[in-house]
């Protein structure tokens, strides 16, 4: 195991069998996201974004929640003195930064939620490529409860995943959605008991990681681009991508494999 330098205690990372597992680390707040917190996100996501030993990213969160969402207390408190342009910057550079490499970046994403996922901490999740529940958690967009519209892409994630007319009810309403309505709404892949979420989603994440990582990372871009595409673009990207990932050394190993009756062993070349 890899220890990674967040910079805060807000966050903390670490590297393990291809594994970037990243924790909100403000139990004390449910993980509510900080400056310190969400700038660490944002840098940390492009360091294993950029790291070969990385093949898949875990985001979660420590003290049983997953996240809050944004510091309602450190909001009420008042700004940091920016002019009103300059904190529209930066948040739309954080958003594209966190949320937006989350949902881009060539790796498979994974957020495990150990219990409460809010207004910015949903819109986290669901930027994700998969999310997996304990059996008490919950998800909430929670901003119309604060008088907020909402940030991090939630609109358009939530959007995608369960369509306008139910996106619109559970923002305008926010009521909560508990882990066995939200996979039955599409929002998680599977919900476990909390003493087994960490170990069914590193299981999860350890197989992605020991994968075909080229294979994966094409995988991922066909898909993104499937959400605003046309079919005419899907068939011509999936034709480029697959026939360029036939050329690679894993294919060439799954191949010999699959003849010798083997499990392949993947190297991401």
């Amino acid at each position: 195991m890899r220890s990674l330098d967040t910079g805060t205690g807000d966050l903390i990372a670490h590297v393990d069998d291809g594994v970037a597992v990243l924790t909100l680390n403000r139990p004390e707040r449910r993980n509510a996201l900080s400056r310190a917190m969400l700038d660490a996100l944002a840098r940390t996501l492009a360091a294993v974004e950029a790291d070969d030993d990385v093949a898949c990213v875990v985001l979660t969160g420590a003290g049983g929640a997953f996240c809050a969402g944004g510091d309602v207390k450190d909001m009420a408190a008042g700004g940091d003195g920016l002019p009103f342009d300059a904190l529209v910057h930066r948040q739309r550079r954080n958003h594209h930064e966190t949320a937006g490499r989350l949902h881009r970046m060539p790796k498979p994403t994974i957020a495990a939620l150990p219990g409460p996922a809010a207004g910015a901490g949903l819109s986290l999740a669901l930027a994700c490529d998969l999310r997996y529940a304990a059996e008490g958690a919950f998800l909430t967009t929670a901003f119309a409860r604060v008088g907020f519209a909402g940030d991090y892409g939630g609109t358009w994630f939530l959007t995608q995943l369960v369509g306008p007319a139910l996106a619109r009810e559970l923002y305008f309403f926010a009521d909560r959605v508990d882990a066995a309505q939200a996979l039955r709404l599409g929002l998680v892949n599977a919900v476990f008991p909390a003493d087994r979420l960490e170990d069914e989603v590193l299981a999860r994440a350890r197989r992605l990681a020991s994968g075909p990582r080229l294979a994966h990372a094409y995988m991922k871009e066909n898909l993104n681009r499937a959400l605003t595409g046309t079919l005419e673009d899907a068939l011509d990207l999936e034709a480029t991508h697959h026939l360029h990932t036939g050329t690679t050394e894993d294919h060439r190993e799954a191949a010999t494999a699959f003849v010798e009756k083997r499990e392949p062993v993947f190297r991401g070349r």
